[in-house]
């Protein structure tokens, strides 16, 4: 190390080194050279080709959530946006479905297709801090989470819940794989971020009363 170019003037003692070889044979120090080369370029190549790859996923993935954008853009309604979700997830993304539920004041819990309306107060005691955070919770659910999410919670083997935020937590988009592995811990979150930010900026106008001003809106304006 501290003399890289040693053999530089010592071509005879380069010629008379060997080293062992798996083989059983012993090879010269430039044909372990060598040797070692071609097993760095081979595992480059299998690392570029595996970088090539998640490209490729992340493209189809950024083509199909930016179809789902455009599509819950178009929405009238809670109940669209939610059966544009639902339809799309199980359509472009092949998993089980998703539902979007939206928290509520004061309302009993209902279910109106892929739509759910849950008490503020109760999906505080069943979420508890998933609703202040902004990052989606990926994994098995608790029962409970399940119960609240989904209309057939024992087909669910993996979720992700994604909140829905506007100053305040909007309500929560739950998307649904059969696949207990499917939904992890450390998968990235980047375009269901996308999609969650969309919504909030969507569903106020949607969920506020006809005729009256969102909060946010109104606030701005002062």
């Amino acid at each position: 190390r501290d003399n890289p170019d040693f053999f530089v003037d010592q071509d005879e003692l380069l010629r008379s080194l060997t080293l062992p070889h798996d083989s059983g044979r012993a090879i010269s120090l430039v044909e372990r050279q060598v040797h070692l080369f071609r097993e760095q370029r081979d595992a480059l190549r299998e690392e570029l080709a595996g970088l090539i790859g998640i490209a490729r996923q992340n493209d189809q993935l950024f083509a199909r959530s930016k179809r789902l954008l455009m599509q819950l853009l178009d929405a009238r309604s809670v109940e669209e946006v939610a059966a544009v979700l639902d339809e799309t997830i199980r359509g472009e993304f092949q998993l089980q479905g998703a539902t979007l539920t939206i928290l509520t004041e004061g309302e009993a819990s209902s279910q109106c297709g892929a739509v759910r309306y849950l008490d503020r107060s109760e999906a505080r005691a069943i979420f508890g801090e998933v609703l202040d955070e902004s990052q989606p919770l990926f994994g098995r659910l608790r029962d409970s989470h399940h119960d609240a999410l989904f209309a057939v919670p024992e087909q669910v083997g993996s979720a992700a819940v994604i909140p829905v935020r506007r100053n305040d937590c909007v309500g929560l988009i739950a998307i649904a794989s059969a696949d207990e592995g499917y939904f992890h811990s450390s998968m990235g979150s980047l375009f269901m971020t996308y999609i969650s930010d969309t919504l909030g900026r969507l569903l106020p106008p949607l969920l506020a009363p006809e005729g009256s001003i969102p909060a946010s809106e109104s606030e701005a304006g002062h």
